[in-house]
């Protein structure tokens, strides 16, 4: 009986989203998060304290994973090939964006930030010509 259970268990784990495809995709999420990403630089930058320094960097790694995660998230279950006709350039937005990304995490430079934000605001302007606030937000939140 053990074998059979040891061989039914599940090989690996993954994580989603969410539970179920709830259908909230939103650019909202990855711009707050760079955003973070943009005042931990400028506060790096702003201490000379090597503990305060080194926690700011920790943070930033944080930070910029969830960057990725809420990008990821929004690439491949939000849009769509429609979207892709529309928007010839959405993929490599996205890819720029997660490059991007990295940049931050692996540096500290205030420009870089600044860029990320404004890829994020490139995906953000495809995500409401698309009608993502009127598809993805509930009732009453404003776009």
């Amino acid at each position: 009986m053990l074998k059979l259970r040891i061989s039914l268990r599940p090989r690996r784990h993954v994580h989603a989203h969410c539970d179920l495809p709830c259908g909230i995709y939103d650019p909202e999420q990855a711009r707050i998060e760079a955003e973070s990403l943009y005042k931990i630089i400028e506060k790096y930058h702003g201490s000379q304290d090597p503990i305060f320094r080194n926690r700011a960097i920790h943070l930033k790694e944080e930070r910029a994973e969830l960057v990725k995660h809420h990008l990821d998230v929004l690439w491949h279950d939000y849009f769509k090939p429609e979207h892709l006709e529309k928007f010839p350039q959405l993929h490599d937005t996205f890819w720029q964006a997660a490059k991007q990304v990295s940049k931050v995490k692996a540096g500290t430079e205030l420009a870089d930030a600044q860029q990320l934000l404004d890829l994020i605001d490139q995906v953000d302007d495809m995500w409401k010509a698309t009608g993502g606030p009127d598809k993805t937000r509930v009732n009453g939140r404003p776009s």
